[in-house]
């Protein structure tokens, strides 16, 4: 087995040195072959001479990559098509790896049962929670947690892109990351991760999850804002629309009737409820309604213009 690590960068040349440190320091058998690709988003700051500095030292570990075209999808496929490994697995330029995390993520694929596994992502708070962000649930998705308990075995749902690995041969039969979804400046459009991770489990293939494949996410202070929460569920609510644009509902101008039942359900809970927490987790659903609404609605008059295009 061969392994490539990809890490894909945008002006966060700080985090990345933090970040190449860790994986650089994992614990693998000398029988194991192992690269790390760092592919370079068009950053403005520090990132190229932070990359080159470690493929300098460590030529036979890092290799430098530029993608020109903006967003992470983009620069993930590249990442992909330049994989020497037979073995992908997946970080962020912003998180702490164990020494053991790439060795335990990819020991499952050692047997052809598993197409590709997912691992344990574990908030690193430097501050103190507000108190209007609850202790847990699905709100606290914009803090990049994936957490399903010690034990280990079948993974039923996708992981997060941060702490996932597949088969190359998954990418060749499935295809690569979709480049309508994943972030890009000026938007949190996400889910190209997990959306790749559905592909695969609804094409019939097993991921394993493995709790003792630990990195761990900064929890950073411009996240715990109201206004990023709320940012990033909007955009949510636009890339799940993206991911799954059929409904089988009565629509209205391309937005089906029961968005509009919801959105107000939600903005009614929020409207009368009293305990901070719980009313800003009915406020988020408020926004990722709307995104989804909006998302809908741009998609319904995008076809509108093609047909009277063609019409013409």
């Amino acid at each position: 087995m061969r392994i490539s690590v990809i890490l894909c960068t945008y002006n966060r040349c700080e985090s990345l040195t933090a970040a190449l440190h860790s994986v650089a320091a994992s614990q693998i058998p000398p029988s194991i072959p192992w690269e790390v690709l760092v592919i370079d988003n068009n950053s403005r700051d520090r990132t190229r001479d932070v990359a080159l500095d470690f493929s300098g030292r460590y030529p036979e570990r890092f290799r430098y990559l530029f993608e020109s075209e903006q967003g992470k999808s983009h620069a993930l496929n590249l990442g992909i098509r330049e994989a020497r490994g037979d073995v992908i697995a997946f970080m962020d330029d912003d998180v702490i790896v164990d020494p053991s995390w790439l060795r335990n993520l990819t020991v499952p694929m050692e047997s052809d049962h598993w197409a590709g596994a997912g691992g344990r992502v574990i908030p690193l708070w430097n501050t103190d929670r507000p108190k209007w962000l609850p202790k847990d649930g699905e709100i606290l998705a914009p803090l990049v947690s994936f957490d399903r308990g010690d034990k280990a075995g079948a993974l039923g749902e996708a992981p997060f892109g941060t702490n996932m690995a597949f088969r190359k041969e998954m990418f060749e039969r499935y295809g690569n990351f979709r480049t309508d979804l994943g972030p890009r400046p000026g938007t949190e459009i996400r889910g190209e991760d997990t959306e790749f991770g559905r592909r695969v489990l609804n094409g019939g293939e097993r991921l394993y999850y493995e709790p003792a494949a630990v990195v761990h996410h900064p929890v950073a202070s411009e996240r715990l804002t109201r206004s990023y929460f709320l940012k990033w569920w909007f955009d949510k609510g636009r890339s799940d629309t993206l991911e799954c644009p059929q409904h089988g509902s009565y629509t209205v101008a391309g937005i089906p009737v029961s968005l509009f039942k919801r959105f107000a359900g939600d903005t009614l809970r929020w409207t009368v409820t009293l305990e901070s927490s719980r009313r800003f987790d009915y406020k988020r659903q408020v926004w990722g309604i709307a995104g989804e609404i909006t998302e809908r609605y741009r998609l319904a008059a995008g076809k509108q213009r093609i047909g009277v295009a063609c019409k013409l």
